[in-house]
């Protein structure tokens, strides 16, 4: 039941979040913002997270997962629905924030709770499950989105998705009990950060975690902004952005199979292949079919990536303080989002949005090529 019920609050959270950023970020397009400011808004989707995530993680070895799980849904419901009351700029910057700060407790707390529910033999087949359920959120999210704006307006679009975003609560309130506790420890057990990164495998996990996220990020906001500045409709973005989830969805079906077939590591260093040529090849296309087919594709390379470096993280934290591993991941991967959309924001606005898609996809190319590195000096982390 465990399990299950936290499935559950992850498709309803990873649905309502992708639908909120595609809403805020296409509300902002309609109001004039320019790529730069696009990129601050992004950046303002992780200022907070990056700070707090790691702390999070914290809370929930110490008090379990229940009452952050609330915390999140609550604000991430409350914060999409400042545009409504307060049209603008300004109130989507702070639905932003709030978005954000909702994801990374959520996020932690749940990805924490998954590990605590697994064993090292079925740790893999959880997480995949994990992935698959946040897939099927991944593309119901802008499907919601595209079909609300295109059906109400921006502003009244706000609505349903705070109130899918609340759902979680009545659910916390009938089986939260049925969660893992915390362990009531009142200081670290060990010596905090720098002990964590010491841990084998966890530096390295940190930094290819990162340029996943940088690259999944940047595509799910930059797209976006390319569709619609070549004529798409609202719902046409929704459902190219959706191509990209369900690609993630059929990846991670497999996902077992590939790990145990071919190693972490080889898996992972495909993936970003994968994802470096999407990006190259993307500004070549203005179509919605040939842009749902590069989503498709760059969702079958980011579809194995986050999965294979969450479960890495958890096996490999250190005893007691898993919560804590992954917040500090969720910060590192935050960390980047705030630098990242800021750099490739002005490079937009500098060179043009084709110049933000090539630099990508070198950045993933340089991502695959170190972790085959690893991958053939036989460092793949263990079990």
């Amino acid at each position: 039941m465990s399990l299950n019920f936290a499935l559950a609050l992850a498709l309803f959270n990873m649905s309502s979040m992708r639908a909120g950023r595609v809403l805020l970020v296409l509300y902002a397009l309609n109001l004039g913002a320019a790529p730069a400011t696009v990129g601050l808004l992004a950046a303002t989707f992780s200022a907070f997270p990056a700070l707090l995530s790691w702390h999070a993680g914290k809370l929930a070895d110490r008090f379990g997962s229940r009452w952050l799980l609330v915390i999140g849904a609550l604000g991430g419901g409350l914060g999409i629905l400042i545009p409504y009351f307060y049209p603008g700029i300004t109130s989507i910057f702070i639905a932003a924030a709030a978005n954000g700060i909702s994801l990374s407790i959520y996020n932690v707390s749940l990805q924490n709770v998954v590990g605590l529910l697994s064993t090292p033999q079925n740790r893999t087949q959880s997480f995949s499950n994990y992935s698959l359920t946040n897939s099927v959120g991944s593309l119901a999210g802008p499907l919601i989105a595209g079909f609300s704006i295109e059906h109400l307006d921006y502003n009244a679009s706000c609505l349903p998705l705070a109130l899918l975003a609340l759902v979680p609560l009545g659910m916390l309130a009938i089986w939260g009990a049925s969660l893992p506790r915390g362990t009531g420890r009142t200081k670290d057990a060990g010596g905090g950060i720098r002990e964590m990164l010491a841990a084998k495998g966890v530096s390295r996990t940190l930094a290819t975690s990162s340029l996943l996220q940088t690259g999944q990020d940047l595509f799910q906001f930059y797209l976006p902004v390319y569709a619609h500045g070549v004529g798409l409709s609202a719902s046409a973005i929704g459902v190219v952005l959706a191509m990209n989830s369900a690609a993630a969805f059929v990846v991670r079906l497999v996902l077992v199979r590939l790990i145990a077939r071919y190693k972490e590591d080889r898996v992972l260093a495909w993936a970003f292949f994968v994802g470096a040529v999407s990006f190259a090849v993307l500004p070549m296309f203005s179509g919605a079919t040939a842009l749902a087919i590069v989503a498709f594709a760059f969702g079958l390379g980011m579809g194995c990536g986050q999965p294979i470096v969450t479960m890495q993280m958890f096996s490999n934290s250190v005893a007691g303080r898993s919560g804590e591993a992954l917040g500090l991941r969720m910060a590192v991967n935050h960390l980047t989002r705030v630098v990242g959309p800021v750099i490739f924001g002005f490079v937009g606005s500098a060179f043009g949005l084709p110049a933000v898609f090539w630099v990508n996809g070198l950045m993933l190319g340089t991502g695959g090529a170190l972790s085959r590195t690893y991958e053939t000096s036989g460092t793949n982390l263990p079990k």
